[in-house]
């Protein structure tokens, strides 16, 4: 395996940047959410992932893909059948990522409150 330097994502070169980034995206999160429960199809995760569009999830699947973070799973069928699951990295990323939504839930009353607040002082 290669040597690599120590990693800091606070440093605008560093390359984790862009795995925060990722990871960090609303989408992202939502998805490794959805697929922490198991292998979905595609228009199973649309419509359990809701708001988001077909070219997003599209985008956000093949993203996801390349970070090694999902699988996709194709069978030779007619009509092809896809399927998506998380990869072991990507299990990794699921208790944060779900501990971040439960802190959303549990807090956006008391978000709601500031921005009301605050917009009410503006």
């Amino acid at each position: 395996m290669p040597q690599y330097p120590a990693f800091d994502v606070m440093t605008a070169t560093c390359p984790s940047r862009t795995s925060l980034a990722r990871i960090a995206n609303k989408w992202t999160a939502m998805v490794v959410i959805a697929l922490s429960a198991g292998r979905m199809r595609f228009r199973d995760l649309r419509a359990t992932v809701d708001g988001i569009s077909a070219k997003v999830l599209t985008e956000t699947l093949r993203d996801l893909e390349r970070d090694g973070i999902v699988t996709r799973h194709v069978y030779a069928e007619v009509p092809p059948r896809v399927e998506y699951e998380l990869t072991t990295l990507g299990r990794t990323l699921h208790a944060p990522l779900q501990a971040l939504g439960h802190w959303a839930e549990e807090h956006i009353a008391e978000v709601v409150a500031a921005r009301e607040n605050y917009d009410a002082r503006q």
